[in-house]
């Protein structure tokens, strides 16, 4: 077994055995059995392209930088410890953070589409959070689709001039904010309201999520911040490393 397997292995115990005495509740993740297993197909299917293109950008990542690894598996941590911090909602959900924004800032989106789906298994097995069979759909809301606009709004922003720590902030709360979008579109496909159809359903299920989830985004934009700033601080090389510019 390699170094980088047995660091990996060793990471994923100590957190399993972390967050294994967690107690169990609904969340966010689609759980198992609630979609038809059409859309959990076709869900699957959709992330493939993306997930491959991960593989290739990781595999890359590694050959060039060795030290890349540390950083890698530090967000892959951050994705898993975050997302699985599951908040009660007033409508009897539950909410939680996505964590995904900083692995798309500081490696693009396809390489967290890797860790996010890694994380998306650990937590269905482990802590009955989310779905095997539900797990492309899953991986597509929280590991490609949010990463995708937290990649994009932080270009943007560095683009304009904004402020690395506004546009950090914009990647994060916004990236959290859209995962949520993606999987009410998702289950309001599955289950349509009678009377007004998808998009009926689609504002139902995002009232469900809103008043947990808008401070929730809030709250995952500061956190990624100050670990943003962290890094800068005390990370140069690393960052320099993996082509990010502190």
């Amino acid at each position: 077994m390699t170094k980088l397997q047995n660091f990996i292995l060793r990471t994923s115990v100590v957190l399993s055995i972390i967050f294994s005495v967690c107690p169990t509740a609904f969340a966010m993740h689609i759980m198992e059995g609630y979609l038809p297993p059409a859309m959990c197909i076709v869900w699957g299917v959709v992330c493939l392209p993306f997930v491959i293109k991960g593989l290739f950008t990781i595999k890359k990542i590694f050959a060039e930088n060795r030290r890349a690894i540390t950083m890698l598996a530090m967000s892959g941590a951050f994705i898993f410890v975050i997302s699985a911090l599951k908040i009660p909602s007033v409508t009897g959900s539950c909410s939680h953070m996505t964590g995904t924004g900083l692995g798309a800032i500081l490696f693009g989106p396809c390489t967290v589409s890797i860790l996010g789906i890694i994380v998306l298994i650990f937590q269905a097995i482990l802590l009955a959070h989310g779905g095997l069979t539900t797990l492309g759909a899953n991986t597509f809301s929280m590991a490609i689709a949010g990463p995708l606009l937290s990649y994009g709004i932080f270009r943007l922003c560095k683009k304009l001039n904004v402020s690395k720590k506004v546009g950090v902030f914009l990647a994060a709360s916004l990236g959290d904010l859209f995962t949520y979008c993606i999987t009410s579109i998702q289950l309001a496909i599955a289950y349509p309201s009678e009377n007004g159809g998808v998009m009926a359903s689609v504002v139902e299920f995002l009232g469900v999520f809103a008043p947990t989830q808008l401070p929730l985004a809030i709250v995952e934009g500061i956190l990624t911040v100050l670990i943003v700033m962290a890094l800068e601080s005390y990370a140069v090389p690393e960052l320099k490393a993996i082509g990010y510019e502190a």
